[in-house]
């Protein structure tokens, strides 16, 4: 794989560095049979709790908030050096080109909006069905071309390189592709479909969203046009995201909102109206206030992240990883969901189902009796998970199956996720408790609430 490579799974576990610190590490929760338990955050993939250290620096930042850009104060011109700062530190961790902009945004979902608000006349976007809806959604319907799920990396490649040869016009193209399955964790040729976008006048954006808190990722390595990821999953507090990469189609984009910061000089013309002078730096898509600690925030993430080394925090991902898998295999009845296959490499991120168990009722079982927390349902992704199950499966038994508009079960799963701040006993006790689930049962009564399983109190 281009992205990264994970050990085998018959490798000895390599020593391994202790979890990084973060927010939540101690905290209790009811259980329903009695007592409390420590929580196991096992849900990473949606958000994963931030790091002490970021958490840290935003409260030792906080007594020092001032307005950005626009005031004269200390506190101000402050804020503003820690606001562009971050920006220099976003740009250096993701590998940017001189010449690239880095904009702050809400999220991943905000990012690929704004790019699909930045797209030139006429142009086509390529996507695979199995992408998040954050990537499968923003573009244009006249001008998407959704691709099928691929079984293989090297399929994937094909997929992509027949779409582009066939395309009906030479005019400009986007390739959008997930770097990590938000459902299976399996890593995708990004590389290689970059290098296939290129050849045929196609330029490629990558959702990181699920990789940048796993893996390094280089905008320059990988040749990837853009890239966009949330700092929510990247240990950060607060709703910030990024989308950074090449500047020509957002400078010569709209601006995404229309407001003081995004405007560089306002006129009124002499029929009444108003003329406007956008700036073509990010700031351009930036209107408003910006939401400085948030900004601050992802910037701590990426310095944390790298000053604990990718290597190591690979190792540890990858040492979690095997015990998870090896632990399912050993429970009769559980099935791991995959798109290539076993041996695929992949990050800190697995859905499955088990036979005889509706999805939620499992994921409510987890947390109630056990204080783990999960995710189940189709996690965003609703076509690949009808590919990887097919319509109606895994939706049996407990509280009952959630219902599509049409009336049909839909297909859902249980996601287990997990990363830097994540210790072996999180995983033991998972592994520990789905074995009783499978063999004993839930001890506990459920009913179906707004179409999710909650125990009856």
């Amino acid at each position: 794989m281009s992205v990264a490579t994970a050990a085998p799974a018959s490798a000895p576990a390599p020593a391994v560095c202790p979890p990084l610190p973060v927010l939540g590490r101690d905290v209790t929760v009811p259980l329903v049979t009695g007592g409390e338990a420590g929580y196991a955050a096992l849900d990473y993939a949606a958000s994963a709790p931030a790091l002490q250290r970021v958490w840290d620096d935003v409260a030792a930042y906080a007594p020092y908030y001032g307005s950005v850009h626009r005031g004269a104060g200390h506190l101000s011109q402050l804020s503003t050096d820690l606001f562009e700062k971050a920006r220099a530190t976003v740009a250096g961790f993701l590998g940017c080109r001189p010449a690239d902009q880095v904009v702050f945004t809400r999220s991943t979902t905000d990012s690929l909006n704004l790019l699909a608000r930045a797209l030139p006349a006429g142009c086509r976007v390529f996507v695979f069905e199995t992408e998040h809806h954050a990537a499968l959604l923003p573009w244009p319907d006249a001008g998407v071309t959704v691709l099928d799920a691929p079984r293989t990396p090297r399929q994937a490649v094909q997929t992509l390189e027949r779409a582009l040869a066939d395309r009906d016009h030479h005019g400009p193209a986007l390739v959008c592709v997930t770097g990590a399955s938000n459902v299976t964790g399996e890593l995708w040729p990004v590389r290689e479909l970059a290098a296939a976008a290129h050849a045929h006048g196609a330029r490629i954006v990558l959702d990181a969203a699920q990789l940048a808190p796993h893996h390094p990722v280089s905008v320059t390595d990988l040749d990837v046009d853009w890239v966009a990821f949330s700092g929510h999953k990247l240990y950060a507090p607060f709703g910030s995201g990024v989308l950074a990469g090449r500047a020509d189609w957002l400078r010569a984009a709209e601006p995404y909102l229309a407001g003081g910061g995004a405007s560089r000089g306002v006129a009124r013309r002499a029929d009444g109206g108003v003329e406007v002078e956008w700036h073509e730096s990010a700031a351009r898509h930036e209107a408003g206030s910006p939401n400085v600690i948030g900004a601050y925030a992802v910037a701590s993430a990426c310095r944390a992240l790298t000053e604990a080394g990718f290597d190591t925090l690979v190792a540890r991902e990858q040492h979690l990883l095997r015990r998870l898998r090896a632990g399912l295999a050993e429970v009769p009845g559980v099935r791991v969901l995959s798109l290539f296959g076993d041996d695929a490499p992949r990050v800190g991120v697995l859905s499955f189902v088990v036979e005889g168990w509706n999805s939620s009722h499992f994921a409510a079982a987890l947390s109630a009796e056990y204080g783990i927390g999960v995710r189940d349902g189709l996690f965003c992704a609703h076509p690949l998970l009808r590919t990887l199950l097919g319509a109606g499966a895994g939706a049996r038994g407990g509280c009952g199956s959630p219902e599509t508009a049409a009336g049909e079960r839909s297909p859902h799963a249980v996601r287990v996720s997990f990363g830097a701040g994540t210790p072996d006993e999180h995983i033991d006790r998972f592994l520990s408790a789905v074995r009783e689930l499978v063999r004993d049962g839930a001890r506990w009564t459920y009913r179906t609430e707004g179409g999710r399983c909650v125990p009856v109190v």
